[in-house]
């Protein structure tokens, strides 16, 4: 049968005008809920893809209130099948992705659009409960821990990354429940990766994790860059940065501002960590730029049990924060915290520029042992500015295991208008100074010679960026 519309009858243009606007309605409708990417892409990473897909090829909807983890899962499964041919890219296009946890896979790519959100979701049940870490023998904030917002383990070349997209962990919800002390287990992360190796995160906004915000873990040649982290100042354990029993990392050109720690370097948590044995090593942290009253710039420790050695940082800025450089340890932590190398640092408004503390008392149970004693050495200090400064050093070793090796030098610190009296409080410590300015305390041995504290060189890890795009990708067949 042949349909025919006569269009010279008045009420026939008027259906077809009809149709044409409720079907241009719907088109727009359909665009706002699942927004798409219109133009190319093209960003740096260490790898790019052959394959490429988008959420909404999943059916995801970005509309801030449609949960999306299926959409998630389905779409990593389904691309995890170009692992061995090319690796494949998913692409979070515009809009408000709202998802609970979901995991990685090998070869593969996250890109998250400029205008794309990711919200986790504030609701327990979308993170699902997972194994403590065998280096810590119990959740941090006690009991179990739930799965991070974005998870992998066991991973091979994997790049989280995008044109500067935001994930909000919409935090809240999580401390205020976590002052409350409502929680037996330990609240998500943003992002974690266990036991992997070369892994990229970069170009990313990070807001309002639930706790730390990026853990690489028991992991290798990890290359964290161009981050912004942002977290209220007054919200719980919102760390940055925090490498864990990690070996070969980079950390370059990020911004933080935090409720902890901007970067915390662990190594694992008393008996745990010395017996899995595990250290963080050949780190390198540069041009960074950190905001946290109440913390460190970078720490180390205090979970350090499974050692921490050759980590260099320099071009660090500081701002309004608590210390420069922190060392955190205690008895019962054993392990060692060795071989570091700090220069180039500007700081302004410090309660402390540096700060060593040997007395943490937290303990992941019973079981720790008395005996076990941390070593701390040869840590090197050089070429720092600071001004508007409380206290120039807090440094107190453990009685009869003294922190040595501690050197520092060319490092001038201006005061604040109402200084404290003692500015170099130190105990249980030895080394030298030159060239520092309030003078040093006597057990580190002000010189009247000139010298430099060591920085070698540290080890040069040729990483090529490539352009990618997907212009040249092979839509994937659903």
């Amino acid at each position: 049968m042949e349909f025919c519309l006569n269009l010279r009858k008045p009420h026939a243009m008027g259906i077809v005008s009809a149709v044409l606007v409720l079907g241009l309605l719907n088109f727009c409708l359909a665009e706002w809920q699942t927004p798409s990417v219109v133009e190319p892409i093209e960003y740096q990473a260490i790898k790019c893809r052959k394959h490429s897909a988008a959420l909404t090829d999943f059916g995801g909807i970005g509309d801030g209130k449609t949960m999306n983890t299926a959409a998630f899962k389905s779409a990593i499964e389904h691309l995890s099948q170009y692992a061995d041919d090319g690796g494949a890219e998913l692409i979070v296009p515009p809009g408000n992705w709202l998802t609970g946890s979901f995991n990685l896979t090998s070869h593969f790519t996250l890109y998250v659009h400029k205008d794309a959100v990711i919200l986790g979701a504030q609701d327990e049940w979308v993170y699902p409960l997972i194994e403590v870490l065998p280096s810590y023998g119990v959740g941090r904030d006690g009991g179990g821990r739930y799965a991070s917002l974005i998870f992998g383990t066991n991973l091979t070349d994997v790049v989280i990354t995008g044109g500067n997209g935001t994930l909000n962990g919409q935090g809240q919800y999580w401390w205020d429940k976590f002052r409350a002390k409502k929680y037996n287990d330990t609240r998500p992360y943003l992002i974690e990766i266990m036991y992997s190796d070369h892994v990229e995160i970069s170009n990313l906004t990070l807001i309002d994790s639930p706790s730390w915000n990026v853990h690489p873990v028991y992991s290798s040649n990890v290359l964290v860059h161009d981050l912004t982290i942002l977290a209220p100042i007054d919200s719980p354990n919102t760390d940055g940065i925090n490498p864990d029993s990690c070996r070969k990392v980079r950390i370059e050109d990020c911004f933080i501002v935090s409720g902890d720690d901007c970067i915390a370097v662990k190594s694992g948590w008393d008996q745990y960590g010395y017996n899995f044995g595990m250290p963080t090593q050949d780190l390198i942290i540069r041009r960074l730029t950190c905001i946290s009253p109440d913390s460190a710039t970078i720490a180390l420790g205090s979970e350090m049990s499974g050692g921490i050695k050759n980590v260099w940082a320099e071009d660090i800025t500081a701002i309004n924060t608590q210390s420069g450089i922190r060392i955190k340890t205690g008895i019962g932590r054993g392990g060692y915290v060795k071989d570091i190398y700090v220069r180039r640092m500007t700081m302004k408004t410090m309660k402390y520029v540096f700060w060593m503390t040997g007395d943490y008392g937290s303990h992941p149970d019973p079981g720790w042992d008395p005996n076990a004693l941390p070593m701390i050495k040869n840590i090197n200090y050089r070429d720092m500015v600071a001004e508007n400064v409380t206290y120039s050093a807090r440094l107190d070793g453990i009685p009869n295991d003294p922190f040595t090796g501690i050197c520092i030098s060319n490092v001038t610190i201006g005061l604040t208008e109402k200084p404290k009296d003692l500015q170099w409080n130190c105990t249980n410590v030895a080394g030298a100074t030159s060239q520092v300015i309030p003078k040093s305390c006597d057990l580190l041995a002000p010189s009247n010679e000139v010298f430099n504290c060591s920085f070698p060189h540290p080890p040069h890890w040729h990483v090529k960026m490539k352009t990618c795009t997907n212009r040249g990708c092979r839509k994937v067949e659903l």
